[in-house]
């Protein structure tokens, strides 16, 4: 059994936030995971999804988040204290009963776009829809979902822009790590975001 998913079976001596990373699909959020595993938060993940050409540090994936919205939720009150990843579109079927730390990547639209396609490309895979039909969908998902999470009591939310970590990850870690309570390894989540994984850049006009 993956160490990481045996641990999700550990109790806590107490309840503690679950800290969720967020966002658009390829916006940053398998780096972020990196980055609070690195700092010392223990991640909720299965493994199933291994680490590729895509994303070089792993996906940190946990299968079951994808089963919420068909009831499985239980795991979320062993997972305080820890990190799990769940994509923005999943955020509403979080058991509303525990509390919620969030950070929230956002990246640019095109960043995002060109990122999934090269992803499906490698794999032999197509959208079923057209770019601009995907980016209509995002940016009226993004405009629907700040405002929710804005209205939730059991959320706190940090936003964090994937272009300004990679470019300057300190101050960036530094504003993570406080919203967390400032006990993770600072050094460590610096060294994460690389220049070198920034692939995908806006074309400037």
């Amino acid at each position: 059994m993956n160490k990481l998913f045996s641990s999700l079976r550990k109790p806590s001596a107490q309840k503690k936030p679950v800290v969720i990373v967020s966002g658009l699909p390829r916006s940053g959020t398998s780096m972020m995971m990196k980055i609070l595993a690195e700092g010392g938060l223990e991640a909720v993940a299965d493994a199933i999804r291994a680490a590729d050409d895509d994303n070089p540090n792993g996906y940190f994936e946990f299968e079951r988040v994808k089963q919420m919205s068909a009831g499985d939720r239980v795991w979320v009150d062993e997972a305080g204290g820890k990190v799990v990843k769940v994509i923005s579109a999943l955020l509403e079927h979080l058991p509303a009963q525990a509390h919620y730390k969030i950070i929230f990547m956002e990246r640019e639209i095109a960043e995002v776009l060109a990122s999934q396609k090269k992803m499906l490309t490698h794999r032999d895979q197509h959208n079923r829809i057209t770019d601009d039909e995907m980016e209509k969908e995002f940016r009226a998902h993004l405009a629907a979902v700040r405002p929710w999470l804005a209205r939730q009591p059991n959320m706190e939310i940090l936003y964090v822009r994937y272009n300004d970590l990679i470019a300057s990850p300190e101050p960036h870690c530094k504003r993570v790590a406080d919203f967390l309570g400032g006990s993770l390894n600072l050094q460590k989540m610096i060294a994460v975001p690389s220049a070198q994984l920034y692939r995908n850049r806006k074309k400037e006009s």
